[in-house]
């Protein structure tokens, strides 16, 4: 498997950010790590070999890239809008300086991505799709939550509003953003198991939100044994690719 490691200074963030990427060809996939998580998290769990066969067949090429959680949302020595700000650091360099660089990689300036991630990882893949459906076209939020009062308590200002989204999709009007939902692939999926009650319960939230706004969607809930670990996430990722159908491409 063609693996590459690239590092630089993020004027966003103020400091070295690094990432890897997966495969020669394929769809990008930008993958978040689970809370306060790095950019090798997905190749040290075995998700990178997990899923190999798609890598591998020119399906997809994955990027995977560091959090910052610690700095922002499980931060819990700084205010929560400390916390929500540094987060927005966190989102330009996402849309700011990985997509475009993903986007160079794959010689196409317009491509749009999968986003994707585990626990914490579940909940930046839901955010950063439905914040940035320019960007993202299929998300598969994994063991995800929707909302951060988790982290943040009642605590409600701009920045964490439009960063929760169980919170924003209600209202949310704008053709623009719907549009671009009810064209793309949108799976979340949450276990019955160990420590997946809250994720759970989000991802029914999210269930009821995106039907009544008529958005196609999958919300896929596995059964009492799938904890919130990740054996599990190590089948429900090459899983949901598999649904994908992506096609294949060798580069010739």
């Amino acid at each position: 498997m063609q693996i590459e490691y690239h590092k630089w200074w993020s004027p966003s963030l103020g400091q070295d950010m690094e990432l890897k990427v997966y495969g020669y060809y394929g769809k990008p996939m930008l993958v978040f790590p689970a809370q306060d998580g790095r950019f090798f998290e997905f190749e040290d769990m075995g998700m990178a070999q997990a899923c190999a066969p798609f890598i591998e067949a020119g399906q997809v090429k994955v990027i995977t890239v560091d959090s910052i959680d610690r700095q922002s949302w499980s931060n819990q020595d700084a205010h929560p809008a400390a916390r929500a700000r540094r987060h927005q650091d966190y989102d330009r360099y996402i849309t700011d300086e990985v997509a475009p660089f993903i986007r160079q990689h794959c010689g196409d300036a317009s491509i749009r991505m999968i986003t994707t991630g585990v626990s914490m990882g579940g909940y930046h893949a839901g955010n950063f799709f439905f914040r940035h459906p320019d960007i993202f076209d299929t998300v598969i939020a994994i063991s995800g939550l929707f909302q951060l009062q988790h982290f943040v308590g009642d605590y409600m200002d701009e920045n964490v509003y439009y960063n929760a989204p169980l919170a924003y999709l209600p209202g949310l009007s704008d053709p623009w953003y719907l549009d671009q939902y009810r064209q793309s692939n949108i799976i979340a999926c949450a276990g019955r198991g160990a420590w997946e009650d809250e994720m759970l319960a989000d991802a029914l939230a999210l269930k009821n939100i995106l039907e009544q706004k008529g958005i196609p969607h999958w919300i896929d809930v596995w059964g009492d044994d799938v904890n919130h670990d990740w054996p599990w996430w190590k089948k429900m990722l090459p899983y949901f690719l598999e649904k994908l159908q992506l096609p294949s491409y060798s580069g010739a």
